[in-house]
């Protein structure tokens, strides 16, 4: 899946600080969040396609650490991006 420029710049726009913030956790753990809903439904048609099955599994751990970053360091805001149900994350 390819996020052209315009959807990744909603996306920080919605979840993170501003448009121009693509570090924050929140931003990077939203478009992790689209990416693993993209990956999910391609495995579902190629479920041989191996390569593609360990992106996923890395791209999953890698929003676990990002989550459980903040969880640590601030949990308000944990608690703020586990409730956005268009996300699909569960605690």
């Amino acid at each position: 899946m390819h996020l052209n420029s315009e959807e990744k710049v909603q996306i920080f726009e919605k979840y993170g600080k501003s448009k121009t913030d693509t570090g924050s956790p929140e931003a990077q753990i939203a478009l992790f969040s689209i990416r693993i809903a993209h990956l999910t439904q391609h495995l579902k048609s190629n479920h041989k396609d191996h390569t593609t099955e360990r992106a996923l599994k890395m791209l999953v751990g890698k929003r676990r650490r990002l989550l459980d970053y903040l969880m640590r360091k601030d949990i308000n805001r944990y608690r703020a991006i586990i409730a956005q149900k268009e996300l699909g994350i569960r605690k």
